[in-house]
């Protein structure tokens, strides 16, 4: 079985054009030479992100299948863009590849990133390729437009804005602890949610032309990681109920596992990459026709609070309690 070491760099590259859809006009220059050049479009800001997947810490090749690994390094920046209210444009593509790496491998990489960017109109116009003496690492940067007017950003929440997130949370954290598992006690649907991730970039599309939030963020650290950026960002508190959680039966099940709390679970698992958002009661009638025409479930989770303090209010007993909202996952813990 042939690896990565047994071809030339070029010969790995041309493997991944062969993979690529013919670059648009607007690319002037592209994969092939030292830089691409692209031509900027008309009275549009571009919007600029970055991520990296390092094996062993965004990833386990064990029980991620290569063709899942170029999907998610590519899905995770499109969800930065979706928060952002912009659409994707083109991407750069950085690869470090350990040697042993199989030849089949590498293609159905390239060949999950390729597909989603096929899905989205993302044209990947050049990036790198580098020997790893450790673990594979796949880094995306990724390059959006957006209308000045149209721009989210997570520091427009004020007092009495009502708290919004999309989808469900908690599928991807149940996913994750079912592969890490390896056993079959919960839907294949929660294993596909952590492996193929859906970027809600028509939903982040739709708040930003209808001007629908005053502050918004995706999930990739937890819904608890996202409460308090935007907290935090916008200088208000929040109060989120814990009731209101949109979370799957068969996800609490799994997340209930030995004793464990699937609240506190779905709040800080990541890898959800919904998106958390805030709107004035006032533009509540915006919000409507976003959820109409974004075919996503909106579910409203709380509201912001002119006392900094983050909560999460649950009903214990016939009691109900304020308490701190659990941290979300930290890169360097």
């Amino acid at each position: 079985m042939s690896t990565v070491a047994d071809f030339t760099e070029r010969d790995l590259i041309a493997r991944i054009q062969a993979r690529l859809p013919p670059a648009p006009d607007w690319i002037a220059v592209g994969i092939g030479d030292d830089a691409a050049v692209v031509e900027p479009e008309r009275n549009r800001l571009e919007v600029l992100s970055v991520d990296a997947l390092v094996e062993g810490i965004h990833f386990d090749r064990r029980f991620t299948p290569p063709h899942a690994i170029g999907h998610r390094a590519l899905a995770v920046n499109l969800s930065d863009l979706a928060a952002m209210g912009a659409a994707p444009r083109l991407a750069l593509l950085s690869l470090a590849l350990p040697p042993a790496l199989r030849c089949d491998d590498f293609d159905a990489m390239v060949t999950g990133l390729a597909a989603l960017a096929a899905r989205y109109r993302v044209h990947v116009a050049g990036g790198n390729l580098t020997r790893s003496p450790g673990p594979l690492m796949i880094d995306i940067t990724i390059i959006g437009s957006v209308k000045r007017r149209h721009v989210l950003t997570r520091r427009g929440a004020r007092q009495g804005d009502q708290v919004y997130v999309s989808g469900s949370i908690g599928a991807a954290a149940a996913g994750l602890q079912t592969l890490r598992a390896r056993t079959d006690a919960t839907t294949e649907l929660c294993v596909h949610r952590y492996l193929y991730p859906d970027p809600r970039m028509r939903l982040g599309l739709l708040l930003g032309r209808n001007q629908a939030a005053t502050a918004c963020m995706d999930l990739s650290d937890g819904l608890s990681d996202g409460i308090r950026h935007i907290a935090e960002g916008s200088g208000v508190g929040m109060t989120i109920d814990a009731d209101a959680l949109p979370i799957d039966h068969a996800v609490r099940e799994r997340l209930s596992a030995n004793g464990g709390d699937p609240v506190v679970a779905a709040l800080t698992g990541g890898d959800d990459y919904e998106l958390l958002f805030t709107v004035r009661p006032r533009h509540l009638g915006r919000l409507k026709t976003v959820s109409r025409h974004s075919n996503v479930p909106i579910a409203r989770v709380g509201v912001c609070t002119s006392d900094p303090a983050v909560l999460l209010r649950r009903t214990v007993n016939g009691t109900v309690e304020h308490m701190p909202i659990p941290l979300g996952y930290s890169h360097f813990a």
